[in-house]
């Protein structure tokens, strides 16, 4: 059987570049920054002693550079474990991909993907501007049921006793328990709260807001709150870390979240300068990667 990929499969550009991201290897640092937002990539590129490379597409903007000698890439993914699926894919096919035989190379390059994000915090006793970073990702979205992900032990124990405790019923995505790299967790760690990260499908109803719509689980920001097993705890709310664990994992980079404590959902607070906080969440993370 050839391990040749298909067009329709694996989508090129005309340069040789994946299809979403628009990036060749060359373009691809050892070490990437994963944001959601666009605007963040030059807040971070800022710090750069030289840019070498922009690349824009859609969504996804990345910068490539140095600050002395070490090379980072910064990526922007957009909002959503969907975006995560296109970014992490297409990150790996650029590296581990041959562009003109479209089959895997035999000698794979490993990324370590670090994600800075902004997060609300299910913990009351976690204050707004808090760093969180995160040893889990708990995914409620159900990306990860479609890719052969085969959990270890610490995965399943605690995947099983999130499942008791939320009881969701069968309209739900049955939640998922993905891991850190601990190599990058323990280069990361130092100073910032640790927890799981609860990942959301949206930012409305997923994570407990009423507009105009009734939920289905309107109880869901309690229910997470209350969950403690050994020493963990889910402590914030995003959208993206457990796709880029369970993909990561199954691809074999090493990846990390790292969220600026924006909001504190059960106190009902929200920042009154966030864009400061993610200032020193960025030079918190590049400090200690270069």
């Amino acid at each position: 059987m050839s391990s040749q990929l298909s067009d329709t499969d694996l989508i090129l550009n005309k340069d040789g570049s994946v299809y979403h991201l628009h990036l060749r290897e060359e373009h691809i640092a050892t070490d990437v920054i994963v944001v959601g937002d666009q605007d963040r990539v030059a807040q971070i590129s800022n710090h750069f002693d030289q840019v070498e490379l922009r690349i824009k597409n859609r969504e996804f903007v990345t910068h490539t550079g140095t600050i002395g000698k070490k090379r980072i890439t910064v990526l922007s993914t957009g909002i959503g474990t969907d975006n995560i699926d296109i970014a992490i894919n297409e990150l790996d096919a650029a590296i581990n991909i041959d562009a003109k035989t479209r089959q895997p190379k035999d000698k794979k390059r490993k990324l370590n993907i670090i994600r800075i994000g902004t997060s609300g915090t299910l913990q009351e006793n976690i204050p707004v501007g808090a760093q969180v970073i995160s040893e889990f990702g708990l995914g409620l979205d159900g990306v990860l049921h479609y890719y052969q992900y085969e959990a270890n032990d610490i995965e399943l124990e605690i995947q099983e006793k999130i499942i008791h405790h939320l009881k969701l019923n069968t309209a739900f995505a049955t939640p998922y328990i993905c891991k850190v790299s601990t190599p990058l967790f323990n280069q990361l760690r130092h100073g910032m709260i640790e927890g799981i990260t609860a990942t959301a499908p949206g930012f409305y109803g997923p994570q407990g807001r009423i507009i105009r719509l009734a939920t289905k689980y309107p109880n869901i920001n309690e229910e997470l709150q209350s969950f403690a097993y050994k020493n963990h705890r889910i402590t914030n709310f995003e959208m993206e870390t457990s796709a880029l664990y369970g993909l990561g994992n199954l691809l074999g980079h090493d990846c990390c979240t790292c969220c600026a404590i924006i909001a504190n959902r059960i106190r009902k607070e929200f920042s009154e300068d966030y864009h400061q906080q993610v200032d020193r969440l960025i030079e918190t993370v590049l400090e200690r990667i270069v």
